[in-house]
C-alpha cells in the first residue's frame, strides 16, 4: 500500500512534535492532534522555531521550512484521522489508555489504514486486539529526538500481516530512518538493554560508589558514548525511565529491571530531568 497522509496522535511532547516534523519534512501530509488548541499552537510554534534555526544555520531553505509547516494540519478531533493512510499514536505509556485510543481509531480510520504505536515497552499485541483490526497494527518506536535519531524499531506482533510490516518498514526508510524489525517482546531491543544500564548507574550513585559526574565521564570517555547514563535518564525523563522499567519488570520478573529507590524519590519530588529543569543535573 502507498502511504501519503500520516496522522500523529499526541503532538505535544518531544516525541510527537519530532515525529510530526520528520514526516512533514519528508513530504507527507500530516494530521497532528492534541487535546487542546493551546497545546497545538505551542507545538506548531516549537516546530517553527526548530525549523527556523535550521534556516539560520544554512541547513534548510526558507521555502522548505514553509512547505514543511504547510503540510501539518492541527486538530483536536480524532475523526480527522479518517482519511490517513498511517496513524502513529504517541500517548503516555499507559496500556489501558492506548487500548482505548486504538479502539476508537479502529472505528474512525479507513479499513486500509495502518495503526502504529510509538510505545517503547508495552505489548503491542494487546493494543492491536483492541483496535478490532490486529493485522493492521504495528509498533513504530522512534527514538528521542526523532529528527536526529536514525533508528526506528518496527515491532511485529504475532497477528500483524506481512504487508503491514513491509509497508511500515518502507515508511521508516522514507523518513530517513534505519528500521529494524523486532518481535513484540518487553522493551524490544534497545530498551531491553538500555534500561538496566541506566538503573545500574543509578545504583552506583545511590551506593556512593562514584559521583554522578564521574559515572557519566567514565562512560563517555571509557566507552565513547555521546552521553552518560545519568544525563541520558534526564534526557529521556526520569518518570519515563520508571515507566519503562516497570513495564519490563512486570512480565519478565528480572531483578535488573527493579527501579532504585533514589529514582522513585526523585520523580516524587518532580525531578524529572530536562523537561522540568532539574534531574540528576540542573538545566
Amino acid at each position: 500500500m502507498e502511504i501519503k497522509k500520516v496522522g500523529v496522535l499526541g503532538m505535544t511532547g518531544v516525541m510527537g512534535l519530532g515525529i510530526a516534523q520528520v514526516c512533514a519534512q519528508s513530504g507527507y501530509q500530516v494530521v497532528a492532534s492534541s487535546r487542546s488548541e493551546e497545546r497545538l499552537n505551542k507545538g506548531l510554534a516549537s516546530i517553527n522555531k526548530i525549523l527556523a534555526r535550521g534556516v539560520e544555520k544554512g541547513g534548510l531553505s526558507q521555502e522548505d521550512k514553509d512547505a514543511a509547516l504547510g503540510r501539518i494540519k492541527p486538530t483536536t478531533s480524532i475523526k480527522d484521522f479518517s482519511d490517513c493512510d498511517l496513524v502513529i499514536e504517541v500517548a503516555v505509556e499507559d496500556l489501558e489508555l492506548k487500548k482505548k485510543i486504538f479502539a476508537e481509531l479502529g472505528t474512525v480510520c479507513s479499513k486500509h489504514a495502518i495503526l502504529a504505536s510509538n510505545t517503547s515497552v508495552l505489548p503491542v499485541v494487546e493494543i492491536a486486539i483492541a483496535s478490532g483490526r490486529p493485522d493492521k497494527v504495528v509498533g513504530l518506536h522512534f527514538f528521542n529526538p526523532p529528527p536526529l535519531m536514525k533508528l526506528v524499531e518496527v515491532v511485529k506482533t504475532i497477528v500483524a500481516s506481512e504487508e503491514t510490516i513491509e509497508a511500515s518498514r518502507k515508511f521508516a526508510e522514507s523518513v530517513g530512518k534505519t528500521p529494524v524489525v523486532v518481535p513484540d517482546t518487553p522493551g524490544f531491543i534497545v530498551n531491553r538493554l538500555c534500561v538496566p544500564y541506566i538503573l545500574n548507574a543509578i545504583h552506583l550513585l545511590e551506593s556512593g560508589v562514584a559521583s554522578k559526574e564521574d559515572i557519566d565521564t567514565a562512560i563517555t570517555l571509557g566507552l565513547s558514548n555521546p552521553i552518560g547514563p545519568l544525563a541520558l535518564a534526564d534526557l529521556i525523563g526520569n518518570d519515563v525511565v520508571i515507566a519503562m522499567a516497570d513495564g519490563m519488570y512486570t512480565p519478565l520478573q528480572e531483578h535488573r529491571y527493579i527501579v532504585p529507590p533514589l529514582l522513585r524519590r526523585m520523580v516524587a519530588a518532580g525531578l524529572l530531568g530536562r523537561k522540568t529543569g532539574k534531574g540528576f543535573y540542573d538545566y
